[in-house]
């Protein structure tokens, strides 16, 4: 599909907006980078320019900066009530889903993703952790305190805004992932500013702009989009930043963590991972092949939990390699505009490279190709969905997060969990895991024993705003959703009062 073809798709809100000048927003006017520069943002379906946008660098990261810490300072988030701050939350979910259709139509775009997921799985997971959020906004408290000094005392914990943050959001779940960062330190009381990932940068601007529409005071949300190299690394080093949160690779969180070490700023990190799913011989088997599919074919595989390190049980193995190279067959590819399509294109030349190569060392180190491996049509960044069997824990494949549609298959014949939860361990990652069987007992034994910060059983993929979600090991510092993110954007403060 050409892009006049996937144009055609458009509804006229999306294509109006598609059609639009993108610009920064700061201090709640859309203005021009400082510099002047702008970059292409393209369809990774076919390769070719859909939209430009302003590249913002250091220059206009001060400035949205300075904007954020006059709106914070000067109380105009921070200091209005609670429940005032939960209304306007409320009211922009309210807006996103009123939008969501277009909003989908623009990730699908943007990103290549199918736009059924968009619009069932990403606008949803925007809205929907939006509301949650606006719920904990009325009750963040602190405590009174009972201690044991001698004399009379009043002590207690006040639970305070941390300030100004800063985020940098990842490419695979563009709007989902400024949801799930703005949500928390909205509620708490933050000031922001957000830099979306330079690959897709569309739906972050159409967020910027139901903000505004929804009456966000000016200066509360800043968002600019740019490279991570410029406006990503000086949002990161900035010493008026209070707090950097960022999801990505686990390269680039080891240099926001230098980055912030300037001012010490605060750090969450949600990184990479390299999660098993290990299926037990008693699994319902039909259940464990459609979900261990979805666990790395979601999304064309670019998950941070994707399932990409499968272990089965010998005695289970040869027909879960079957029922996986089945399902990878009749998975439908294409554009992610077209509403059958099942798997989308990855989402630029440079994850394509990096995909394809890893398939090719993989082969070159052994690994038997069960199903898929190859490029699909010879437009756009298109891979079959591919599984990969003979596979050694020392290959590239199974030690190295290659975020592409790609599982190794390796089995297991013994029913010792402390061994079993070695090998699943046997990472520098800690992100997610799934465990399938019918046992229960055996799925919570080893739910213990499994280092990640998300075990599922009987399903992969699963997420709740209720749910707090991170990582152990090199999968990230913090947890998102759940009160644990609203625990991310403040600060304790302990009050004592000698009486």
């Amino acid at each position: 599909m050409d892009v006049a073809t996937a144009h055609a798709r458009l509804s006229n809100a999306a294509s109006s907006f598609l059609a639009g000048k993108h610009q920064l927003l700061i201090d709640g006017k859309w203005v021009e980078a400082k510099s002047g520069k702008r970059f292409d943002v393209f369809d990774p379906a076919t390769g070719q320019a859909i939209a430009a946008v302003a590249e913002a660098d250091a220059a206009d990261v001060n400035e949205a900066v300075k904007a954020a810490r006059r709106a914070f300072e000067e109380g105009r988030w921070s200091k209005i009530s609670p429940q005032a701050r939960s209304k306007l939350i409320w009211k922009l979910a309210d807006l996103l889903e009123a939008h969501a259709d277009e909003i989908a139509e623009i990730e699908a775009l943007d990103n290549g993703k199918p736009i059924r997921d968009a619009r069932h799985v990403d606008l949803p997971g925007s809205y929907e952790i939006l509301r949650y959020m606006a719920g904990w906004a009325t009750k963040i408290n602190g405590d009174t305190i009972t201690v044991s000094a001698p004399g009379d005392w009043h002590a207690y914990t006040l639970r305070e805004p941390i300030g100004v943050v800063g985020q940098i959001i990842p490419w695979n779940f563009p709007l989902m992932m400024a949801a799930w960062k703005i949500a928390p330190a909205l509620a708490a009381g933050c000031t922001i500013v957000l830099k979306p990932a330079e690959q897709t940068p569309l739906s972050a601007i159409r967020l910027g702009q139901l903000i505004q529409e929804a009456g966000f005071p000016d200066g509360v949300v800043n968002i600019l989009t740019g490279f991570g190299e410029t406006a990503g690394a000086a949002l990161a080093a900035h010493p008026e930043v209070d707090k950097v949160a960022f999801t990505g690779s686990t390269e680039v969180g080891k240099l926001i963590v230098q980055a912030a070490a300037g001012n010490l700023k605060k750090v969450s990190l949600e990184l990479g991972g390299k999660s098993p799913a290990i299926v037990f011989p008693d699994a319902d088997m039909d259940v464990a092949i459609r979900g261990t599919s979805s666990a790395i074919f979601f999304n064309m595989g670019q998950c941070c939990t994707a399932g990409s390190r499968l272990y089965a049980h010998r005695r289970v193995f040869d027909r879960l390699m079957q029922g996986l190279a089945e399902n990878a067959g009749k998975i439908k590819v294409g554009h992610g505009l077209d509403p059958e399509t099942q798997l989308g294109p990855l989402v630029s030349d440079e994850q394509f490279r990096r995909v394809t190569g890893y398939l090719a060392a993989g082969r070159q180190q052994g690994a038997r190709v069960v199903t898929g491996g190859e490029r699909v049509g010879d437009a756009g960044y298109f891979v079959q969905p591919t599984v990969l069997a003979n596979t050694r824990p020392d290959m590239s494949v199974v030690r190295e997060e290659i975020f592409g549609p790609v599982v190794c298959a390796m089995p297991f014949d013994d029913d010792d969990l402390d061994r079993i939860a070695r090998t699943a361990n046997d990472t520098g990652y800690g992100l997610a895991a799934s465990i399938w069987t019918r046992d229960l007992g055996i799925a919570h034994k080893l739910a213990r024993c499994i280092k990640a910060g998300t075990v599922w059983i009987n399903t992969h993929n699963f997420g709740d705003p209720a749910l707090p979600f991170g990582g152990f090991k090199q999968s990230g510092w913090g947890r998102e959703m759940g009160y644990e993110a609203i625990e991310l954007y403040t600060e304790v403060k302990a009050v004592a009062a000698a009486l």
